[in-house]
């Protein structure tokens, strides 16, 4: 397979060491490897805008002008796809990434076989998106990537799928929940949740990175909190 990767970086020292670190990785997975460095988040969106083929961005977060969290949630606003892995020196800004539903994040010095095992996972993550359910809409297919959507819900004999377009159909959440893979969680008997849509979780309701909320049956709040921990 091939995989494009970004370097966002303003340390040459250290983007340097990551480009060595993904050689190595590269060949014992045998994976071929387009990657692109760049030394600010203005170059690189200033590439981006042109192509956004990237699957993976290695992400310094403390750089000169915009910092790689507000890059991310740039990014985020039209690509739920790319795997955004942080690399930081610090510990405090881990609460950003679940606004921007990034895969990891590496401490400064990045240690090799961490980086390997995060690398796996992103991977692992690009191949799930590449699954898609598929519907039948008035005699028409409809494919829907599943990084797509963010939950499902059922009224009577209709469930809602909620991705980029909302579709009802007259099916059981039991039927999709067979077809969907280990990032979604039911939770009761009315809804199914993408964990990577999860912005938050309280008592009563879960917010959506979208903004949305939706109200969580009693007893919910502790499996769905033990569901994100395990899967994240």
């Amino acid at each position: 397979m091939v995989c494009h990767i970004a370097i966002c970086d303003d340390n040459p020292a250290d983007s340097g060491y990551l480009s060595k670190l993904l050689d190595i990785w590269s060949l014992r997975q045998d994976i071929q490897l387009k990657m692109e460095t760049f030394t600010s988040a203005e170059a690189f969106l200033f590439r981006y805008a042109e192509n956004k083929y990237f699957d993976i961005i290695l992400l310094d977060i403390e750089m000169k002008g915009m910092d790689g969290v507000t890059l991310a949630k740039q990014v985020r606003r039209e690509n739920e796809a790319l795997q955004i892995i942080f690399i930081t020196g610090y510990s405090d800004y881990i609460a950003e990434g679940y606004e921007v539903a990034a895969l990891h994040y590496l401490m400064k010095p990045v240690k090799e076989d961490k980086f390997f095992s995060v690398m796996d996972r992103a991977v692992e993550k690009m191949n799930q998106n590449d699954r898609c359910l598929n519907l039948n809409q008035s005699g028409e297919m409809v494919r829907i990537p599943l990084y797509e959507i963010r939950y499902l819900d059922v009224q009577k004999n209709y469930v809602t799928i909620h991705g980029k377009e909302d579709y009802t159909v007259k099916q059981t959440l039991n039927h999709f929940e067979k077809e969907l893979d280990q990032r979604f969680y039911r939770v009761g008997r009315s809804m199914i949740l993408n964990l990577n849509s999860i912005r938050r979780i309280t008592k009563t309701e879960v917010h959506l990175l979208d903004g949305t909320a939706l109200a969580l049956p009693r007893g919910a709040y502790e499996p769905l909190n033990r569901a994100v921990i395990s899967y994240t």
